[in-house]
């Protein structure tokens, strides 16, 4: 497949890009956001189902098993902007190219709708992301965020 940006890293080969909802394993996610994702400890798994009835998921998979091996889902106006959130790679297959590669491909997705700004958060993921064309706000102190309390 073409890709419409040409620095997007491939997937390795044995593994498939989708972004059809309907193949995501939500309790596999569920299970390893909730118990492995420091963003996401502990959220029920109605929560989880909730945000993903509201979002586009995408996920890749084992092409030989049909297992999924990562997950994300973006939250976007489908038309200016995009939240990248929960990515996550199943720790067996961490350190093949997969993050980066993932996010790259979810990045080409939303390029036909517009977006012109796609937004993500990490504590300890930088070098990935900016394989895929992602960098630090260029003016961090004018953005803003609040955290209901509770």
């Amino acid at each position: 497949m073409i890709h419409p940006m040409s620095d997007t890293p491939v997937l390795p080969d044995g593994y498939e890009f989708s972004a059809d909802t309907a193949r995501v394993d939500a309790a596999r996610v569920h299970g390893w956001l909730s118990s492995d994702a420091y963003w996401a400890t502990g959220r029920s798994r109605e929560q989880h189902e909730r945000a993903m009835a509201h979002s586009l998921n995408f996920g890749v998979y084992d092409t030989a098993s049909g297992e999924q091996v990562a997950y994300a889902r973006v939250v976007t106006d489908q038309a200016l902007f995009a939240w990248l959130a929960d990515v996550y790679v199943d720790p067996a297959v961490r350190g093949k190219g997969i993050g980066t590669a993932f996010a790259g491909r979810i990045r080409d997705h939303l390029v036909p709708l517009g977006v012109r700004r796609i937004l993500l958060a990490t504590r300890d993921a930088h070098g990935v992301y900016a394989k895929a064309g992602f960098r630090p706000l260029d003016r961090p102190e004018q953005w803003m965020v609040h955290t209901p309390a509770g």
